[in-house]
C-alpha cells in the first residue's frame, strides 16, 4: 500500500508539469481545427512586411509586433500598453470573450509569447489561447501560404486592468535586487550573453547588464531550426540554479524574450514571476543607472 501511495503522488506531481504545456501545439492540429468555429489566427512576424510579400497561413491577421504589443508614446515604446489599448486592438483583430485563439510568429514563439503575456496579463481566458509552433515553415511543408490580407468583423472581448503586481518597475528593480540586495529576487537577463557582457551593444546607449542580474537565454530553449521549444528536460536545465521559492523579476530588450522566459517558467511550474516594464530598452539608455559588464552579476563597485 505505501509503495501504491507514493505511485499515485508520483503521478500527481507529474501531471501538472505536462498539462502546463497544453498551450502549444503544432502545424497539423492547426489543420485539424483551422476552420473551427471561433477560431482567431494571429501572425507575429519579425518583419511584418513579410504578411504580404512572403505570405501568411490563410485566416491569419497581422500583428505588428512593434506598433500593436507596446505602448505607441511611452518611453520606451515598448512599455506595456493600458488594457483599454489592448483591448481595441484585440477587438480589431476579430476577437470576442468566446474566441479560440492561436498566435504564431517565426521566431521560435518568442514574439507570439509577448501577445500570450499580454492575454493572459489583461485577464482573456487562456484556456482559449494556444501557440503553434513551427511558424509559416512548418506550416508551408504541406499547405500554401497567401498574401492577400484579413479584415476581421469587429469583435466584443472585454479585458481587465493588469493583474496587480505582474509588472514591475525600474524602481522595484533598483530597491530590491540592486540595492538592498534582498536574496528572496532573482533577476534574470534574457537576452543574448554577448548582450549581457557588453560585448555588443544594441537597443541602448550604454552597454551590459542591471547589476545582480544573471544571465539565462530564452531562445536558448528553443530549436531556431524547426522553431519549437526543446522538451521540457531541457528547457528546465536552462533554469535548474533557480530555486521555485524565489521571487523573479526578468527583462530583455524589448519585452519579447522575457516574455518566453516568463511562458517557459510557468510551465516548469514557477509562480512569482514578474517582467520589469521597460527592460533594457529603459535600463540601458538611463545613463544615471548603473550597469556591470562581463560574466560576473556584479563587478567590483557593486561586490563589496
Amino acid at each position: 500500500m505505501p509503495r501504491l501511495i507514493l505511485l499515485c503522488l508520483t503521478l500527481c506531481l507529474s501531471l501538472p508539469a505536462l498539462a502546463a504545456r497544453d498551450f502549444l501545439v503544432d502545424a497539423a492540429w492547426l489543420e485539424e481545427h483551422i476552420d473551427d468555429p471561433g477560431l482567431v489566427l494571429l501572425e507575429v512576424r519579425y518583419h511584418p512586411h513579410r504578411y504580404f510579400t512572403v505570405g501568411h497561413i490563410p485566416g491569419a491577421v497581422q500583428v505588428q509586433r512593434f506598433k500593436d504589443l507596446g505602448d505607441n508614446f511611452g518611453v520606451p515604446l515598448m512599455r506595456f500598453p493600458s488594457h483599454e489599448v489592448f483591448q481595441a486592438r484585440l477587438r480589431g483583430w476579430g476577437v470576442n470573450d468566446d474566441s479560440t485563439l492561436v498566435i504564431y510568429d517565426d521566431s521560435s514563439t518568442a514574439l507570439a509569447s509577448r501577445l500570450y503575456f499580454m492575454l493572459d496579463l489583461y485577464g482573456f481566458d487562456m484556456s482559449r489561447v494556444k501557440v503553434m509552433q513551427g511558424g509559416t515553415t512548418e506550416w508551408s511543408a504541406f499547405n500554401d501560404l497567401s498574401t492577400e490580407a484579413v479584415s476581421p468583423e469587429p469583435g466584443n472581448v472585454t479585458l481587465q486592468p493588469a493583474k496587480a503586481g505582474v509588472l514591475v518597475e525600474w524602481t522595484d528593480v533598483y530597491d530590491d535586487v540592486v540595492s538592498r540586495r534582498d536574496e528572496q529576487f532573482v533577476l534574470i537577463d534574457a537576452r543574448p550573453h554577448a548582450m549581457y557582457t557588453g560585448e555588443v551593444v544594441r537597443h541602448a546607449i550604454q552597454a551590459g547588464h542591471i547589476p545582480g542580474a544573471i544571465n539565462i537565454v530564452s531562445l536558448d530553449g528553443t530549436d531556431g531550426q524547426s522553431q519549437k521549444w526543446h522538451d521540457e528536460a531541457r528547457v528546465a536545465a536552462l533554469y535548474a540554479n533557480v530555486p521555485k521559492d524565489k521571487t523573479l523579476y526578468l527583462y530583455c530588450h524589448d519585452g519579447f524574450r522575457m516574455s518566453l522566459a516568463w511562458m517557459q517558467l510557468k510551465s516548469l511550474g514557477y509562480e512569482d514571476v514578474h517582467l520589469y516594464n521597460g527592460g533594457w530598452s529603459h535600463w540601458g539608455n538611463e545613463l544615471t543607472l548603473p550597469v556591470v559588464e562581463g560574466e560576473a552579476p556584479y563587478d567590483e563597485a557593486y561586490a563589496l
